[in-house]
């Protein structure tokens, strides 16, 4: 009697972006189905920019589904969560990359536009990274957002780098708090990047003096950071855990 050994195929690896329709969101998400994950596209408000995404997915040969959702909102996320576990059967990495930006010096910002950011930097990021902590997977990430501005201290970014300060202390303190789990907590800190985040409301003057800036001479491109997010979600950053990565070409 000849006995034969029989192996299951390793289960597709399954990844939740936010803001995952624009920027660099959009080119984490079309990232990590190349390297092989299922996809997640969450939006906000824009459907025809997330189907476009999950639309390149597709074409490429991957997977992917888009799922409306506010990250503020507990019930809305937890609901996203569920989805992406009804279609592919878990979650095993989770890129938080949703985000606004008002720019103000502090005693101009209106505190309407400093609540807008608090509500969606800070309460959603705490709002996705419960529901993360709570269903990530062994062998799993969680990847969240910053900003190289909490070291450039540029003025007029006082609002916006202070969510992203909240957004690095979540991110450390989850870390540790799910030890035991096998799963990693990390924040990617861009410098000036070329997504419409970055360049909407300024003059090619501004750009341009902000590209030199870097040792690389240029702004960073979404490519640039996605590549960051697929290291920390594979197999060789596993070893990177309660981490902020400034990816900035040497800016701060």
């Amino acid at each position: 009697m000849t006995e034969h050994s029989s192996t299951s195929p390793t289960p597709r690896r399954v990844a939740v972006v936010t803001g995952g329709s624009r920027g660099i969101g959009r080119e984490s998400a079309e990232r990590l189905a190349a390297d092989g994950h299922a996809v997640v596209v969450n939006y906000a408000g824009n459907e025809a920019e997330a189907d476009k995404t999950v639309a390149a997915i597709t074409e490429a040969g991957g997977e992917a589904i888009a799922v409306r959702a506010d990250v503020a909102d507990e019930t809305e996320v937890a609901a996203l969560f569920d989805a992406t576990e009804s279609a592919f059967g878990g979650v095993d990495v989770v890129v938080h990359a949703a985000g606004v930006m008002a720019l103000a010096p502090l005693v101009d910002l209106d505190l309407d536009a400093l609540d807008r950011m608090h509500r969606t930097n800070i309460r959603g990021t705490f709002v996705v990274d419960q529901q993360a902590a709570r269903r990530l997977r062994a062998g799993g990430a969680l990847i969240n957002f910053s900003s190289s501005v909490l070291a450039l201290a540029i003025p007029g970014y006082s609002a916006y780098a202070a969510t992203k300060g909240a957004v690095e202390a979540m991110t450390l303190i989850v870390a540790r708090e799910l030890r035991g789990r096998d799963v990693t907590v990390n924040a990617v800190a861009p410098g000036p990047t070329a997504t419409a985040l970055f360049l909407d409301g300024k003059d090619e003057e501004t750009i341009a003096r902000m590209a030199a800036q870097p040792p690389l001479e240029r702004l960073g491109t979404p490519r640039d950071i996605a590549e960051v997010v697929s290291f920390l979600a594979g197999p060789a950053g596993r070893w990177v855990n309660g981490q902020v990565l400034r990816a900035n070409g040497g800016i701060a």
